[in-house]
């Protein structure tokens, strides 16, 4: 009955405001006397059911509501229940990430957390246009809406399309016509967070030269597309950001390689050093299928490979353990049968760690990251000492069950003991959908496009200076 009452009111404060005069009926006035008889906490139990909106009206029916209705809790619950995106990353995004650069030191106790007005936030995304989501990994490319709960299409990344004489800006031209034509979606509508992958490692001019002409490229295709507004951000950065993190190291199993990515509050530490290691993800199905071979089982094509790979694969905890155990499991492929991996399931994903079970010159996954984490605390870029000793996987393969503890339980055993407590090793917090998660928490934000996106009258401006100078 209490609920009908407000809603009540709210009708009437809706058709006053719609004829610019307080409401007068005596319905609205006996409705209000009942209601103000009613103690607070009622009061609010009652608005969480009826809802963001009828809350908003009801603060101009009641003065003493007014400041009832302003709850940071109250607007905290309708983030909660009424967000597509988890709570926990709302709230992460929008205190530490809504003001875009510099990105502040996560706090490390509760009384440092700065304050967000929620209701503020829940207007400002109510309001927020939908963006185009991109993330162009090394491998394959997940694109879709920023309202959507994940990707809606895939494809190969850019990387892919044309060939190596083709030059870059007409691959990207090529990339993001295909991708707005397959999303039926009109450029100059809404801005885009777009991904950059994690190439051009060093921190050499040469390699500083290339990623600025990759950046560059990236933004005058989309502007010459007559997209309004663009954010181009590092993979590794927005993984990290997807697993509710602003500094790390992001450990991302690519197509081709594997990369080991300082981040230092959102920014990718290069002078420390990314660690590379010449293992990806088409290693792993390439040694899947050998190993499959030598059993002589027939198959069609990589892509059933590659499927069984990420179904039946995963990392042992202890390998030599592993060894002695019954591991067989079947998995059935559409149109090709029944396949039974046993020992392969595992040493597929051991060549991480032990990449001569390959027949790989390399340092193990294990040892590439510790050596991170050495060059992260011999640097001594902040004081804080912890900021590298969370670990966030990516990309498709590092989605391997018990990858994350192996990891972790080798980094323990190798890393200095001084160095090694609190080290954290994350799994992908999506999945091989990390990267684009991270990159649609920032097309989410309260303030987006605001701080983090660049317009083409501010691209074409920052070029003609520079052509000045």
């Amino acid at each position: 009955m209490m609920a009908t009452l407000l809603r009540k009111l709210c009708v009437c404060s809706e058709t006053a405001s719609y004829n610019n005069h307080r409401p007068s009926s005596e319905a609205a006035a006996s409705s209000g006397s009942l209601l103000e008889s009613l103690p607070s906490e009622i009061v609010m139990q009652i608005v969480r059911l009826l809802g963001p909106k009828q809350a908003a009206q009801l603060s101009v029916v009641n003065r003493k509501w007014r400041s009832l209705i302003s709850d940071n809790e109250l607007w905290a619950h309708f983030l909660e229940v009424h967000n597509p995106q988890p709570w926990d990353s709302v709230l992460f995004s929008e205190t530490f990430l809504a003001s875009a650069y510099p990105l502040l030191p996560l706090p490390t106790s509760v009384a440092e957390i700065p304050s967000v007005s929620f209701k503020q936030v829940y207007g400002q995304r109510a309001r927020l246009p939908c963006s185009v989501i991109i993330d162009g990994g090394s491998g394959y490319c997940k694109y879709g809406w920023s309202t959507l709960p994940c990707p809606s299409w895939r494809s190969a990344t850019f990387l892919e399309f044309g060939n190596v004489e083709t030059p870059i800006y007409t691959r990207l031209r090529h990339f993001f016509w295909t991708i707005y034509s397959r999303m039926k979606a009109k450029p100059s509508s809404q801005p885009v967070v777009v991904s950059i992958p994690i190439c051009h490692y060093d921190d050499t001019e040469s390699a500083k030269a290339s990623r600025r002409q990759l950046k560059e490229a990236i933004y005058t295709a989309l502007f010459d597309m007559n997209v309004p507004a663009v954010c181009a951000l590092n993979q590794a950065v927005l993984a990290l950001f997807a697993a509710k993190q602003t500094s790390g190291i992001v450990v991302n199993i690519g197509f081709q390689v594997t990369s080991v990515v300082p981040i230092l509050n959102g920014k990718v530490m290069r002078k420390v050093g990314v660690e590379v290691v010449g293992l990806g993800a088409l290693k792993l199905t390439g040694f899947l299928r050998e190993q499959m071979q030598q059993n002589n089982m027939s198959f069609e094509s990589m892509y059933t490979v590659r499927m069984l790979k990420e179904k039946l694969c995963y990392v042992a905890i202890d390998y030599e353990a592993e060894l002695s155990k019954d591991t067989q499991a079947s998995f059935e492929a559409a149109g090709e049968g029944w396949f039974i991996l046993k020992k392969e399931r595992f040493q597929t994903g051991e060549i991480l760690f032990q990449p001569r079970l390959a027949g790989v010159r390399a340092m193990g996954l294990h040892q590439a990251v510790a050596l991170c984490i050495d060059h992260c605390h011999s640097a001594e870029l902040t004081a804080d000492t912890n900021w590298f000793k969370t670990v966030v996987l990516c990309g498709g393969s590092a989605c391997l069950p018990g990858l994350a503890e192996r990891l972790e339980k080798e980094l323990h055993a190798l890393v200095d003991p001084n160095l090694s407590d609190r080290i954290t090793v994350i799994p992908p917090p999506y999945g091989a959908d990390t990267a684009w998660f991270g990159a649609k928490m920032i097309g989410n934000l309260s303030t987006f496009p605001g701080p983090w996106c660049i317009t083409k009258k501010q691209f074409r401006q920052k070029h003609k200076t520079n052509r000045i100078w």
